[in-house]
């Protein structure tokens, strides 16, 4: 029973890679890519569904691991991006492989959880509790390298109109199935502006740490990361096709024209001055 969900779920993961870029401005599209062949019927309705820009709902309420009441208002009210995730915590496989590369890659891209972005992980099971969400979150943090870090982590239960609220926002539709008694769904992870406004979508398991970091730092609208990140964001586009940031050659060219008036600037600097002192002597 759990394999035949795992496959499932692996099967989720695939239908819902993006197939075409998404621009600014801002649109909603589906990224479901066609699958050959009968799906099962767990898949029927899992998808991601784009919605850049969007705002989530800042009023939704949920139970934080230590039973107290948790806004995603209070999350955004540190001014920082977030980023999200929507699993379940007695999910089988899919769920585990998602946090655990979400865990390594925020411990190795170099940002600073609680000074440069905040996280937020939801569960999207109304039957599961704050007792559950604690012992995930205690397991995830200290892959994290950060034990004390559970106010910046938070890792919530919540009501099912709650979760469904946020889960529309961001375009992630999950399905219950009554025969495994488990959820078919896909593996995403979103990452919001300070705002609550969804800023780029992450597929996948493993998350390379520059990706996520470029990520945040975009989201974070020039307020996170050092000047070197926002200048690799004019060499690097984020490609929804790959799923990662590719170099962005006119971003490249730019720079090396930069390089070259600069130092045709600081030529010419150095020239006017040897002139003005030869004037100067005679």
């Amino acid at each position: 029973m759990t394999r035949a969900l795992g496959a499932a779920g692996l099967a989720a993961l695939l239908v819902a890679l993006p197939a075409r870029s998404a621009a600014i401005p801002f649109k909603q599209h589906a990224v479901a890519a066609p699958v050959e062949g009968p799906q099962p019927s767990a898949l029927d309705g899992v998808k991601v569904v784009e919605r850049l820009g969007e705002q989530v709902p800042a009023d939704a309420t949920f139970t934080g691991p230590d039973g107290q009441p948790v806004r995603l208002a209070d999350v955004l009210g540190r001014g920082r991006p977030v980023v999200l995730s929507l699993v379940y915590y007695d999910c089988p496989m899919l769920c585990g492989l998602l946090l655990g590369g979400l865990a390594r890659s925020m411990r190795e891209m170099g940002l600073e959880l609680g000074k440069d972005y905040e996280a937020l992980t939801i569960s999207f099971n109304p039957r599961e509790t704050s007792q559950l969400a604690r012992e995930r979150q205690r397991g995830y943090l200290q892959a994290l390298g950060r034990p004390g870090a559970a106010v910046d982590w938070p890792f919530v239960t919540g009501e099912e109109p709650e979760i469904r609220k946020v889960a529309d926002a961001v375009g992630f539709h999950y399905v219950y199935d009554q025969q495994t008694r488990q959820y078919a769904h896909a593996a995403a992870i979103f990452v919001l502006t300070p705002q609550g406004k969804v800023a780029r979508y992450l597929y996948g398991v493993e998350f390379p740490a520059r990706d996520l970091r470029l990520a945040v730092v975009e989201a974070g609208e020039g307020r996170t990361g050092t000047s070197f990140d926002r200048l690799l964001l004019t060499c690097y586009r984020y490609d929804p096709a790959s799923r990662r940031y590719e170099p962005y050659v006119i971003g490249f060219v730019r720079i090396a024209a930069l390089a070259v008036l600069g130092g045709l600037a600081a030529t010419l600097a150095v020239l006017w001055r040897r002139e003005a002192k030869r004037g100067t002597v005679r």
